[in-house]
């Protein structure tokens, strides 16, 4: 899966303005846009944060409070001027907002005593849990372990997107006999078995790999794209995130 159909064109990506470039331009002015836009991106990478909390010796009810109280204050203490261009990915804006969070006596005391009264983003902390109790057991420090869910929840999100396109067009069993072959290092044998079970040639079977592999790398470049302020920085931070989930 590593790069595979992941090209990059920069006289075209220059200019786009993205989801956290957005952000970062509105600084302290706690633009409309900017506040939907951080909302969107802290809903969908939340897990992370949460995991680097519990990682911190927090139990569940604690982390989760945590967790909400983390984003609450992101928002009402007008954060987004800590975000300069210097540190131009979200990923490590909101590592470094987290540990400034828990290194504050005083937020964990407060978020604690709220006991789940904070509901700003829409978590499922119940999946959350349940994810962090059936990950392996990881001798990272707590920056890596969050890099490494980090770069987890993308591709998660990137897999659901593929899939979601490919289910309106083909049957799902099709796309998961498929969608094997970019995560897994199959051998050579497996496309001949996909093939037989799902009535197809051997070389349509690699054909049709071949175009999921290109569409799951151009839906990868445009998640990427929305976590840092420039498009140039997008092949930059895929290779960290590859990095981030080798073993």
């Amino acid at each position: 899966m590593e790069g595979q159909g992941i090209t990059s064109n920069p006289r075209q990506e220059r200019f786009r303005t993205t989801e956290w470039s957005l952000v970062v331009a509105a600084g302290r002015s706690q633009q409309p846009a900017s506040r939907q836009a951080l909302e969107r991106l802290c809903s969908i990478y939340w897990y992370p944060v949460y995991g680097f909390i519990r990682g911190h010796g927090h139990d569940a009810a604690a982390a989760q409070d945590l967790t909400q109280e983390f984003f609450l204050r992101l928002m009402e203490k007008r954060s987004l001027g800590a975000a300069d261009r210097e540190r131009g990915r979200f990923r490590s804006f909101l590592l470094a907002s987290v540990k400034n969070f828990l290194a504050n006596e005083r937020d964990r005391v407060r978020a604690v005593k709220r006991g789940g009264g904070c509901t700003f983003l829409p978590l499922d902390p119940q999946s959350g849990e349940i994810r962090y109790s059936r990950e392996p057991a990881d001798n990272r420090t707590p920056e890596k372990a969050f890099e490494k869910r980090w770069a987890l929840a993308l591709l998660d999100r990137t897999l659901d997107h593929l899939r979601e396109e490919a289910q309106r067009r083909e049957n799902p069993e099709r796309f998961a006999r498929l969608s094997r072959f970019l995560t897994e290092d199959c051998p050579e044998a497996s496309y001949r078995q996909v093939a037989g079970a799902l009535g197809m040639t051997e070389s349509a079977v690699k054909a049709a790999i071949h175009r999921m592999r290109k569409r799951f790398g151009q839906l990868l470049r445009g998640e990427v794209g929305r976590t840092v302020d420039d498009p140039r920085r997008i092949d930059e931070e895929i290779r960290c995130l590859f990095a981030a989930i080798e073993p």
